[in-house]
């Protein structure tokens, strides 16, 4: 038994030991000797939840990047130990994941999952740009990638800008180049070269004087015309400076209006593609919590709404959206800025997002830990109560034993006053009166005394 025992502990001991290895430990030395290798770093807070509930899976990242042979090493960093190196990469919060390629470091920006991480990992460290030499190459990936950009052309100064935004972008997704004989017989371009983006089953040409920057164009096209949204990905649309068209629906429970207005998106975003492509995205949320908490209200369910995450806007129809010309109208309404516009950024906004966010976290601890909600909310009301409390029975305390001195001293005014009066009394009642004959015998002496007085 207690060779099974020491035998078990061992291994524990060599699995622990081989995890560590696939994840280094990073100290002040790092900034000086990372130049000839492609790290992915953690950067991460000991008292951080978010960071614990990272580290199972980061072990899990350097392990299978390791064992596939990758070319990244997997680091982690405690970044209130080395603040002053986290300071240099730009850390701001906890947990942040870098990857680092000589003078460029990409943020992660992604789900916190070992397959999107190590999808990351793997598009960053490679060529900003990757060249596809065969049909076979551009039909297989093809079909991996729902968004694919493809430089098409011999050297230019517009595949300069494109390796340049590629180098900008990568962190999003992929950029490929081809010869035009890789491409299908069914792409017929314009002119040579061009930047072409593959998605939604279709094919679209930058073209500089209609899309601007190819920069801006790239980072608007980057995305498929309709998306299933939630949280993140309407996040990462706000970098995107698109409105957000949405239909909020519940796909649990598939009813007939449900499906009706998820179709009128659908259709927007395919039959009304040069519209506005350019300035909305579509697609469709289950459930309407999120975009409850986003504008501080309720959203029925199924029902359209219009966002703009840039300043925390939104738009609803003024009525049922029954036909694809009503909602085409509504977005042209907002397009042209007639629509009603709700909610925003201003003061008022900013107040009421704080009490929003306040009375959330209230209700959330209550629902989630009745017994830990009165600890945190009720033990500081009481605290408080019992202060007050306490100050104004001290004042009560101060002003019975003031007068109660006053008593014991006999010093009250009303007492004051009653002896006073008594001592009147006394003073009256025991002066004698002088007789009538004496009064007038007064009176003649002092008549007299005026009259010499006058003589």
């Amino acid at each position: 038994m207690a060779e099974l025992k020491a035998s078990l502990a061992c291994a524990a001991f060599l699995l622990s030991s081989a995890v560590l290895a696939f994840v280094e430990d990073l100290d002040d030395t790092f900034k000086d000797n990372r130049m000839d290798d492609v790290w992915l770093v953690d950067f991460y807070a000991p008292w951080c939840g978010y960071c614990k509930k990272l580290e199972p899976i980061w072990h899990d990242v350097g392990a299978e990047l390791k064992n596939s042979g990758s070319p990244v090493r997997v680091g982690k960093m405690d970044a209130t130990a080395y603040s002053g190196v986290a300071s240099e990469f730009g850390v701001r919060g906890y947990p942040t994941i870098k990857l680092l390629k000589g003078e460029l470091a990409y943020t992660y920006k992604g789900p916190r999952t070992k397959d999107d991480i190590i999808e990351f990992a793997n598009r960053v460290a490679g060529p900003a740009v990757r060249s596809l030499p065969s049909r076979q190459m551009f039909d297989h990936v093809l079909k991996r990638h729902d968004v694919l950009f493809v430089y098409v052309g011999g050297e230019s100064p517009l595949k300069e800008k494109y390796i340049d935004v590629a180098s900008e972008l990568i962190v999003y997704t992929y950029f490929f180049s081809a010869s035009e004989d890789v491409l299908p017989e069914s792409v017929n371009l314009p002119e040579l070269p061009s930047v072409v983006v593959f998605k939604d089953g279709s094919f679209f040409t930058y073209d500089e004087y209609e899309d601007g920057s190819l920069s801006s164009w790239v980072n608007r096209e980057r995305f498929q015309g309709y998306l299933q949204i939630d949280g993140f990905t309407l996040y990462e649309l706000g970098e995107t400076g698109k409105l957000v068209a949405i239909a909020v629906i519940d796909e649990k429970e598939p009813t007939e209006e449900n499906i009706r207005l998820k179709g009128l998106i659908q259709r927007v975003a395919t039959e009304y593609r040069e519209h506005f492509n350019r300035d909305f995205q579509f697609g469709h949320m289950d459930g309407n919590d999120y975009i409850n908490g986003l504008i501080m209200g309720e959203v029925t369910v199924p029902s359209i709404i219009i966002l703009n995450t840039s300043n925390e806007q939104y738009f609803l129809p003024s009525e049922p959206v029954e036909t694809l010309e009503q909602l085409v109208h509504f977005i042209n309404s907002v397009l042209d800025g007639s629509a009603q516009a709700y909610g925003g950024d201003g003061i008022f906004q900013r107040i009421k997002r704080v009490a929003y966010d306040a009375r959330s976290t209230v209700m959330s601890v209550f629902r989630s830990s009745p017994v830990l909600g009165c600890f945190l909310f009720g033990l500081p009301l009481g605290v408080i109560s019992l202060m007050c409390y306490g100050i104004c029975t001290a004042e009560s305390d101060d002003g019975a034993e003031e007068l109660e001195m006053m008593k014991r001293e006999g010093l009250t005014d009303e007492e004051e006053e009653e002896e006073e009066e008594e001592e009147e009394r006394r003073r009256q009642a025991g002066k004698p009166e002088a007789p009538e004959d004496e009064e007038g015998e007064v009176e003649r002496d002092e008549k007299s005394a005026v009259e010499k007085k006058t003589d």
